[in-house]
């Protein structure tokens, strides 16, 4: 049988772990250990890719409101083949199981890297969170709960959150469902505006008030069935959202009407479950944006490889090499950023409210990371697509997609105004920087060749810090989201050349100082980076990996 798909796609059929030496490099270096996620980047390349696009394109998931019986279902219909991806994702890949057998979470987020499409990795995101908050916060009675929604049972279930109300966002402050006690159990009635996995979710997170308390610190997090306690629907699922991607993952509006629930932890407390649950998804969010730039970046790289202009191929132009030198170091200081932050997660992972300096420090580094990833997915799809020149626009190639895809990654899990403002209040009130200065006065002093780059960084990153203590609320607030900037990509450049130079790998090295000329000083590269860029946009060269 023909293999259609090959000719739409530069990067079908290729193992997607296996060409690219830098995320392999940044990701191990973190992990202490090879990944060994080749099988996974093989699916990832082929039947995952096509799956994807074809969900995207043709097949995207659709409300089933009424059963053959004439009672309400409110069940989402998904492709066959999508059901199937996230049955082998979650049970023979075990992309969520990581964390839960002892292992370092750093998996997940790796694997999360190569599935990329937001849609799917997100029904896996939201799955990945509800198992965690039960395993962390919940009674021993849940456990059967986890293992279906880890792939350990013969019964896969999916998890979803649902925190978001129409009329606050993510002010959950401002949410107004409620929930009475009796018999045991809590009934919860309100409306969930943005619920993703609506209609397919087994088992969901929500918040709500109960009693006098009120505003974000009154919330309780409540466990919420598909069904109730006589096996009837537990809530009804509106409408699904009409989106201009993601579209694999139903995102829909619930209604809870007398819906049974369990409170999840201690009453009053959900705020910090929320925020903690937040930080899992919002790791997932960083992971995902930088799988998207990838994929995108080698559609553009395997496409001037094999595409002629005016005698020459696209990647022997130096314009195009410019572009794609760009793409990469930007990629890769984000990649670094992301891992970086994974591996301060997975060390301050056991913390439980009311947290330590490691948590808070963890959760500081996730609002940068959050935010610089998600710019950088966007800037870096838009250049893949424009390099494709009219093709890149047309949607019957997958290019065009992975722009749209990226566009939700500075929206979900906190738009960039309110990860700037929760990065000032780790920093005003928790003192997160603190750690953070004193972490990085340790990486730096490891560092020697680029050493006073990465001094200048520092500097920037604590004049940056000076500047939101010594304004009051509203001038640090006005500021805030600039001085993230200047605080993340400050961070990546040092994150390059510590990699760099613990590792011998000089392209990190390189890759450190022209990240620093391009996305620090936002000046020209030298004159000598024309050279540079002849090695380091090759990602998939073996050279990339050897300690030269």
């Amino acid at each position: 049988m023909d293999d259609s798909y090959s000719y739409i796609s530069n990067i079908y059929g290729k193992n997607h772990y296996d060409i690219d030496f830098p995320f392999r490099e940044i990701a191990e270096f973190y992990a202490g250990e090879s990944l060994n996620l080749s099988s996974l980047g093989a699916y990832a390349g082929k039947q995952l890719y096509e799956i994807t696009d074809y969900i995207d394109k043709i097949s995207p998931p659709v409300l089933k409101m009424w059963g053959i019986d004439g009672k309400r279902i409110d069940s989402v219909l998904i492709n066959p083949v999508e059901k199937h991806a996230l049955e082998r994702l979650i049970k023979e890949f075990g992309i969520n199981r990581p964390y839960f057998q002892g292992k370092s979470i750093m998996e997940h987020y790796a694997m999360g890297y190569l599935v990329a499409d937001p849609g799917i990795y997100c029904i896996i995101t939201l799955t990945h969170q509800t198992a965690y908050a039960l395993h962390k916060y919940a009674p021993d009675s849940f456990r059967d709960y986890v293992s279906g929604l880890i792939g350990n049972s013969n019964n896969l279930l999916l998890g979803a959150t649902w925190f978001t109300e129409i009329q606050g966002g993510s002010d959950l402050g401002a949410n107004q469902t409620v929930a009475e006690p009796g018999n045991n159990l809590w009934y919860l009635k309100g409306d969930k505006y943005f619920a993703s996995n609506a209609g397919l979710a087994d088992v969901s997170l929500t918040s709500a008030f109960h009693g006098n308390n009120l505003g974000a610190k009154g919330l309780s997090l409540f466990v919420l069935p598909r069904k109730n306690s006589e096996g009837n629907l537990n809530y009804r699922v509106r409408r699904l959202k009409e989106k201009s991607a993601t579209k694999s993952v139903p995102s829909g509006e619930v209604e809870l009407e007398n819906s049974e629930a369990q409170m999840l932890g201690d009453a009053g407390k959900a705020i910090y479950y929320i925020t903690e649950d937040l930080m899992v998804s919002r790791l997932d969010n960083a992971a995902a944006a930088c799988g998207i730039a990838r994929k995108a970046y080698l559609e553009a790289y395997y496409y001037s490889m094999k595409r002629k202009t005016f005698g020459s191929l696209l990647l022997e132009h130096p314009g195009i090499k410019r572009d794609l030198l760009d793409m990469e170091i930007l990629l890769e200081g984000s990649v670094a950023l992301t891992f970086k932050t994974i591996d301060l997660f997975n060390k301050s992972i056991k913390t439980k409210p009311p947290y330590d300096d490691d948590y808070n420090y963890t959760r500081l580094m996730t609002h940068i990371v959050k935010n610089i990833t998600a710019e950088s997915s966007s800037i870096i799809t838009q250049m893949a697509t424009e390099l494709h020149g009219g093709i890149g626009f047309l949607s019957e190639f997958p290019i065009e997609r992975w722009h749209r895809e990226a566009l939700i990654t500075p929206i979900w899990e906190g738009a960039s105004n309110i990860q700037a403002l929760d990065m000032l209040e780790a920093i005003m009130k928790k003192k997160a920087h603190i750690k953070m200065l004193l972490d990085f006065q340790d990486i730096i002093s490891k560092i020697s060749d680029g050493r006073e780059i990465a001094d200048s960084c520092y500097m920037l990153l604590s004049d940056s810090i000076d500047k939101i203590l010594s304004m009051d609320n509203s001038h640090a607030q006005f500021h805030a989201k600039y001085l993230m900037g200047i605080m993340g990509h400050s961070i990546a450049a040092i994150l390059l050349l510590h990699i760099g130079n613990e590792t011998g790998n000089k392209d990190f090295i390189e890759a450190g100082k022209l990240y620093f000329q391009k996305y620090v000083k936002k000046e020209d590269y030298d004159k000598d980076a024309l050279e540079t860029a002849e090695s380091l946009i090759h990602v998939e060269r073996q050279e990339r990996s050897l300690k030269n």
